[in-house]
């Protein structure tokens, strides 16, 4: 298992390689690495980096596990709006949106803000949006053992927005699923509850 916190002096290491990595490219890019305003940005790239992947060196079965309470509440527990930026693997440029998590539990309920820092665990780390709702959904049914768990994600991709297509407007929704919320009904009854707002507007 791996620890909640990266050890100091491997975290130092990281971001020396880090800083030597940035100020090797800028050169490439056509800049003066000695330029007054860019003399400390490999550093500040680094020290960027190391907190936008500092998912890697967190649990997020632990971090669920970490504020467990016995409870007979065996209805849905539904978390909105859970707000997130993450980066996409395949050209390193951010994606951001919106995380929905709904659980129904099984004995046992979990911290609300708990919820929040899994989703915040998952997306600091390179992903793509498919994966990253699946391992959300599958992180929360390991760690509470719930009768079910479904998690929506709403995206936008800025590696659509400023190149390639370059489509402004461009959402990415996704789904995962697990126990309960295979049936149908259990999956209609959280998303009239998620999009009931849109549909008012």
């Amino acid at each position: 298992m791996k620890e909640e916190h990266e050890n100091t002096d491997l975290r130092q290491q990281r971001e020396d390689q880090i800083t030597e990595h940035y100020a090797a490219l800028l050169p490439l890019f056509g800049e003066d690495p000695t330029r007054e305003g860019l003399v400390k940005t490999p550093r500040r790239v680094a020290r960027a980096w190391l907190e936008l992947t500092r998912g890697y060196y967190e649990d997020p079965v632990a971090i669920l596990r970490s504020a467990l309470f016995r409870e007979s509440y065996h209805n849905m527990v539904v978390v909105r709006d859970i707000e997130f930026y993450s980066l996409c693997e395949h050209h390193l440029l951010p994606f951001f949106g919106k995380a929905h998590i709904a659980y129904i539990p099984n004995g046992e309920i979990t911290g609300l803000s708990k919820l929040a820092r899994v989703v915040n665990t998952f997306s600091h780390r390179l992903q793509v949006q498919e994966r990253m709702t699946e391992q959300i959904a599958q992180c929360i049914q390991e760690a509470l053992s719930p009768l079910g768990v479904m998690v929506v994600v709403e995206a936008r991709h800025l590696c659509m927005q400023m190149r390639g297509v370059a489509k402004q407007e461009a959402y990415t929704t996704t789904m995962h699923h697990t126990g309960a919320f295979d049936d149908p009904a259990t999956r209609s009854e959280f998303l009239d509850q998620l999009f009931k707002d849109e549909r008012e507007k």
